[in-house]
């Protein structure tokens, strides 16, 4: 870590043009948890260790005011998702201190660290009870109807596969792999651990994880404000779990006394994101309504707790999809997030009218939560990464409450940002931004990176990316152009729904159109030198790129697919597929075949840049090294790129740099 703080003391000293070393620099605030009295605020700092080559979070603490902001934990392992005991007096966490992963407490009338749980594996996640006696954890272990031997059946398993000789893996049924994880007959259950460190399983047998993975956590849990009850996020337990996108909302008793039952049974779409209000009368959650479709539009639904009749929705009116919801104190009101027009609004739901005000639109705003009479909220944007901030009810008086990066920032040369728009397909209204190079002089001609958004139903907005960050562009002399074309978030359900069956029809002409109006409106873009860059659909979009048009000088492409056809029979979660393409390839052929790159490589002119790693079963790697043979054996100039370590992400620090320095290296090689 001292190679690091010293990085980060000297370059506050000379200030110097943004690169990956000043993203990885960047500490990453997450997960704000406001005290029972509403006057301070918990959570998490990330800071980046380029020596032992990963992440290192602490607990951090700030009054509301932001008068003062201090850290709690200094331990050299992880200590993370703080929360707060019901006296407001100390802090829960979980630590890797002690050589497995478990919840502390620290007293904040002084004292150090002490454990609180000693389960036998590792506590994957973890809720406090109201009553200040009970926590709900979140163990993975083997399903047994006895849950007695649930915990004890897991650690034998552990121990019989470490001694096993053959590393052989045997499925009769999917998933089989996920995400970056071959699957190994392990669930995410719950558990209820009390104050003499027993355990009561709550979902035993029960074949699906709660959380769901591989990207679920504690959100998708709730504990009701008298501790009785616990409503749980789960897909749909079956062997269609592969090709299903359908959760459910699960209740069980606290005490275990029956099964869990699903509340959300006759809605075949996604339900998830429990929420109890305040006096337990009332249970929010987000609903989509379209099976299979992962990004349809969220709504905010409502249950009278218990349940008596269907829940009531309320946000079919709002054309966003909100997500993190979360109660004020009140109970009269919703907060959470949206994609809009470019940026992340933190807005308020009326919990009887279903009417939405707006409170802070500018920025990526996330993970509102109600503090007495102010919210509190994360706000990023294209120059700074997340700090918390405030707002009154109403969204007025906006207040900075951290300022953790404020040397990193002040030393770090960014370029200045602004939205565009153009008339796109059908002569509908696309938005676009532009991030002008580092030492932007008007009077010159700066060559252009061009930045495709992955998803397709993604977003490139007024947001700091901790991968692709066009900043490291803009460092290193780029002006970085970014089109949100027919498909992106933020823009009305409509906008979104529009491209499926059309990956190469609408977003193509949005991106060329695009990058024509940039053209057109900034004189300084020099045209005849930009360069393409892209990953997953991004990724996809380049290889589709490559057989249409030679206008881009280079190309670069990460975790792209080159064949739709055999990507659908390599990915694990089948119902992405299923329905941007219009059902199965045995289905329908001419939907796999319609926009699929592989068939255009004959055309194939432009030099690319080919990145892949090793560890995602999202866009196998084989599509990567496919596309790096077709240009090899085309005789385009190319280069490839594994990550053996990486899922369909870049996230281990030496390899971020890597990543960086070989892709701006590139492009500028080819736009010089």
């Amino acid at each position: 870590m001292l190679n690091l703080l010293l990085a980060v003391a000297a370059s506050a000293a000379d200030p110097h043009p943004f690169s990956v070393h000043d993203m990885l620099a960047m500490r990453r605030v997450s997960e704000p948890e406001v005290s029972p009295d509403g006057k301070s605020v918990l959570f998490n700092v990330r800071d980046t260790d380029l020596e032992a080559n990963r992440g290192r979070t602490d607990l951090w603490l700030a009054s509301i005011d932001g008068a003062s902001v201090r850290q709690l934990t200094s331990h050299p392992d992880n200590d993370s998702s703080g929360r707060w005991s019901s006296d407001g007096k100390s802090v829960l966490f979980l630590s890797s201190r002690g050589g497995s992963t478990q919840v502390w407490r620290l007293r904040l009338d002084g004292g150090e660290p002490e454990v609180v749980t000693n389960v036998p594996l590792d506590v994957e996640g973890f809720l406090p009870f109201p009553d200040g006696k009970r926590l709900l954890l979140v163990l993975d272990v083997v399903p047994d109807a006895d849950g007695s031997k649930e915990i004890p059946g897991t650690v034998a398993h552990d121990a019989e596969k470490a001694k096993a000789k053959s590393k052989a893996r045997i499925y009769e049924s999917l998933l089989f792999r996920h995400w970056d994880t071959w699957e190994d007959a392990k669930r995410a259950h719950l558990f209820v651990w009390d104050a003499e460190g027993a355990t009561r399983a709550l979902m035993p047998g029960f074949q699906a994880d709660a959380p769901t993975k591989p990207f679920g956590g504690v959100e998708e849990i709730a504990i009701s404000p008298d501790g009785r009850d616990v409503v749980f996020t789960a897909r749909v337990p079956g062997r269609e779990q592969a090709w299903t996108n359908d959760t459910n909302l699960w209740h069980v008793p606290a005490d275990g006394s029956a099964a869990p039952k699903a509340l959300t049974a006759e809605n075949r779409a996604v339900d998830t994101a429990p929420a109890f209000s305040p006096d337990g009368k009332q249970l929010a959650f987000l609903r989509m309504e379209r099976p299979g479709y992962e990004s349809d539009r969220q709504r905010v639904a409502l249950f009278a707790w218990p349940p008596k009749s269907a829940p009531k929705v309320l946000t079919e009116a709002f054309d966003r999809s909100p997500g993190e919801i979360a109660w004020t104190r009140d109970g009269r009101s919703i907060l959470a997030s949206c994609d809009d027009l470019g940026q992340k609004s933190l807005v308020a739901i009326d919990a009887s009218s279903g009417a939405v005000a707006k409170l802070v639109t500018t920025g990526s705003n996330d993970s509102g939560r109600s503090a007495g009479d102010r919210i509190v909220f994360l706000q990023d944007t294209l120059a700074s990464p997340s700090e918390i901030w405030s707002c009154a009810k109403d969204g007025s008086d906006v207040r900075r409450v951290t300022n953790v990066n404020a040397e990193r920032v002040a030393a770090a040369k960014t370029g200045e940002y602004e939205p565009f728009t153009f008339a796109g397909w059908n002569g509908e209204t696309v938005h676009a931004w532009l991030v002008k190079p580092v030492g932007f002089d008007a009077s010159k001609k700066w060559p252009v990176a061009f930045l495709i958004h992955g998803g397709p139903q993604g977003s490139f907005g007024n947001h700091f990316h901790y991968r692709w960050n066009p900043q490291a562009y803009a460092g290193a002399g780029f002006a970085a152009v970014m089109v949100d074309f027919h498909g992106s978030t933020g823009y009305g359900q409509a906008f979104t729904d529009s491209i499926r069956g059309d990956w190469g029809g609408k977003p193509y002409e949005d991106l060329m159109k695009g990058l024509d109006a940039a053209l057109a409106k900034y004189s300084f873009l020099d045209g005849t030198r930009v360069a393409a860059l892209g990953a997953s659909y991004g990724g996809y979009m380049i290889n589709w790129i490559a057989g249409q048009t030679d206008r881009f000088r280079t190309l670069v492409n990460h975790d792209g697919n080159l064949d739709e056809r055999m990507a659908y029979f390599d990915t694990e979660e089948l119902w992405f597929p299923e329905w941007e393409h219009g059902g199965t390839p045995w289905e329908n052929a001419d939907g796999y075949g319609k926009h699929n790159p592989i068939d255009h490589v004959g055309k194939w002119k432009t030099p690319m840049l080919v990145i892949h790693g090793g560890l995602d079963f999202r866009v196998v790697e084989t599509q990567g090294m496919s596309t790096f043979t077709a240009l090899q054996r085309r005789g385009i100039p190319s280069k490839f790129i594994s990550f053996p370590d990486e899922n369909h992400w870049v996230l281990k620090p030496a390899n971020s740099i890597l990543w960086h320095e070989n892709v701006i290296e590139w492009i500028t090689r080819w736009t010089k």
